[in-house]
């Protein structure tokens, strides 16, 4: 792991082929959490998740620690909200030849608008070629909440980007975890209900589980190995 802010603690580490990690604990009180975002260094460069405006420094830093910032291409994010897209239009600006990459519904309703730059948009089940790399967008509507949710799927290191479906609390977690994250997430959403509960729910995660992911990369927490299929579907079993 690199530490590239001794201050806030933000921290880079590798969990995939490719795949970075990019993590910011936040302490406030008693109250611990983190902040992921997800860089696939390839051809065309892609970032999913923003994080909040407020981090965009921080982030920024992360990501030059691995590659030029200004050599992104795509700005990724699972829905419209602070910690998905917050920074976005600072990253177009330190980015020039970067685009947001969306689904239909948040290109339609949301980012067409606030965006400063037109979207890439993605159709649920297209791919888009990185490079090496080859990512897939899955629309999840309201799973686990948002009208416009959706997820990437990169499908040469079966890494499934799956935003905020196993939310872990805590500010010092293992970038990379083998251990149960099921429970802990779950404990989490006992005190906070983040889910939709729509009834497509099972329909959704079982779509998801056929890409039969190795590695998950969660947005608050650590990021998972395993059987991802198995984990998504004891997730459905607990949303039933």
């Amino acid at each position: 792991m690199t530490i590239t802010n001794q201050q806030s603690g933000t921290n880079v580490q590798e969990i995939a082929d490719g795949i970075y990690r990019i993590n910011t604990p936040v302490v406030d009180g008693g109250f611990e959490f983190s902040f992921n975002q997800y860089l696939i260094a390839d051809d065309d460069p892609l970032l999913f998740h923003t994080g909040p405006r407020r981090m965009f420094a921080l982030v920024r830093e992360a990501v030059a620690s691995v590659l030029p910032v200004e050599s992104l291409r795509y700005i990724g994010f699972s829905h419209v909200e602070a910690d998905e897209c917050g920074s976005l239009n600072d990253w177009l600006a330190a980015a020039p030849g970067a685009v947001p990459l969306c689904g239909q519904v948040a290109g339609l309703v949301s980012v067409n608008d606030i965006a400063d730059r037109a979207p890439r948009i993605l159709q649920d089940g297209e791919t888009l070629e990185l490079g090496n790399r080859r990512v897939r967008w899955l629309d999840t509507p309201h799973l686990p909440h948002a009208w416009e949710c959706g997820l990437l799927s990169e499908e040469r290191t079966r890494t499934l980007f799956c935003g905020d479906l196993f939310t872990q609390g805590g500010a010092k977690l293992p970038a990379l975890t083998e251990a149960d994250i099921l429970g802990p997430s779950e404990a989490f959403r006992a005190n906070m209900d983040y889910f939709s509960h729509t009834k497509y729910a099972g329909e959704m995660l079982e779509r998801l589980a056929a890409t039969a992911p190795e590695t998950l990369a969660c947005m608050h927490g650590s990021a998972w190995r395993g059987d991802g299929a198995q984990l998504l579907r004891a997730l459905a079993d607990r949303l039933v």
